[in-house]
């Protein structure tokens, strides 16, 4: 009887032990600040190979475009009207990428620890901080007119701090939302780049971005109706950042720090910069609106392993570790399909409804994406988060079928 009794305790045991180790094996892991552990791909039951294959080929594919961003910026918009650069640009380094499976670095290539610009990748942090606003209170709706939640803004500008008179009667403060057409925007449709918001923000008229059509209809041409259109437009993405700017009452850049990149461990080395004339006044100190790219400079700042930690976040639905910093339901919104664009959610969160942006890859990953190319390939089947830096934007699609190859069938 007491064999009996022994033997029921040593299969309980084993049996408690056996789940506790299913459970953990399920259980997602997540990098500290200071450690992100790696495993090797044969350990993670991936093709070796396959995954070196995917390595030589993002640098097989490496862009064209002159490493020297501010050349690359005169080459890709330098025909646009106003098209002069007024923030700072970087020299871009190699060709890199970090690959992470079910939270482990499996793969990386080129410089991960460099700081380059990340161009448009920067507004899905923008429309995370706006997100978060959203999480809050700050914002009661995204269906709600930008209008009631910015009042006049004072630009900073000290060269009119003399008493002149060359001064009077010019413009002291902004109004961004004002007018028939701007007053009805709502912070959704200038999330999903379908507002046809009108006007000139930090010198950039948003006709300018662009262009389209006859040149001599920029300026007088019939607005789209809110959320009919949509059309990438970086002046009426930094008209959002001002706009958030306004609601948070404080920079966006330490809205970020204090609310999502130390919460995941991000580095000390991003930056989030705006223009050298997008300074205003606000609660009585100087603080710089910043921009939502680098079409004209400026944008997120950051490394691979940072941006890798941003797409393990998005792939986990705003949660880390058990925190949900980013609410479900701002992600549910910011991956459903805008109706004029519908591999578009939230800026910049592009969608594959359909398999149209990337062929190969399931119907339900989907990227952040910047110009360079810069992009975060999250596929949530897949418990992939992938950094592909400096590629040929022609060759996204290949690159994510040479890395999905290493899946073993």
């Amino acid at each position: 009887m007491k064999h009996l009794f022994l033997s029921l305790l040593l299969l309980s045991a084993t049996t408690l032990l056996s789940a506790q180790t299913k459970t953990n094996k399920n259980v997602a892991y997540f990098p500290t600040k200071d450690v992100w552990q790696h495993r090797s791909p044969a350990d993670m039951g991936l093709d070796t190979a396959k995954l070196a294959a995917a390595i030589q080929f993002a640098k097989d594919n490496e862009t064209k475009a002159p490493r020297n961003m501010e050349i690359a910026q005169a080459l890709s918009f330098g025909k646009e009207p106003f098209s002069t650069g007024i923030g700072p640009f970087s020299t871009r380094g190699d060709a890199t990428g970090v690959i992470v499976y079910k939270g482990y670095i499996v793969a990386e290539w080129g410089e991960p620890t460099r700081v380059d610009m990340t161009h448009s990748v920067t507004k899905s942090f923008l429309s995370v901080v706006v997100g978060l606003a959203v999480d809050k209170g700050l914002i009661r709706s995204v269906q709600d007119p930008v209008s009631h939640y910015v009042p006049p803004i004072e630009v900073y500008n000290p060269a009119a701090i003399g008493p002149g008179a060359e001064q009077l009667g010019q413009p002291q403060l902004l109004y961004p939302f004002a007018g028939p057409h701007n007053s009805i925007l709502t912070w959704d449709v200038m999330l999903r780049q379908t507002s046809d918001w009108e006007g000139t923000l930090w010198g950039k008229p948003d006709w300018a971005d662009r262009p389209e059509g006859n040149a001599s209809e920029w300026m007088t041409r019939k607005r789209n109706t809110p959320g009919d259109v949509w059309k990438y437009n970086d002046v009426r993405v930094n008209a959002l950042a001002l706009a958030a700017t306004s609601v948070w009452r404080k920079p966006l850049p330490q809205v970020l720090k204090t609310n999502i990149m130390d919460e995941i461990g991000a580095s000390d080395t991003w930056r989030w910069n705006g223009y050298r004339n997008s300074w205003i006044v606000l609660d009585g100190a100087v603080v710089q609106s910043v921009s939502g790219g680098g079409h004209w400079g400026g944008g997120m700042f950051i490394h691979a392993y940072d941006m890798a930690r941003f797409g393990l976040l998005t792939l986990h639905r705003g949660n880390w570790n058990g925190k949900q910093l980013i609410s479900a339901q701002w992600v549910k919104q910011s991956l459903t399909p805008t109706i004029a664009k519908p591999t578009y959610g939230y800026m910049n969160w592009f969608l594959n409804t359909g398999k149209e942006l990337l062929p190969s890859a399931p119907a339900d990953a989907f990227v952040h994406i910047g110009n360079g190319t810069n992009l975060i390939y999250v596929d949530p089947g897949h418990e992939l988060v992938a950094v592909v830096r400096w590629i040929e934007n022609k060759s996204m699609d290949d690159m994510i079928k040479h890395i999905l190859a290493a899946f073993r069938q």
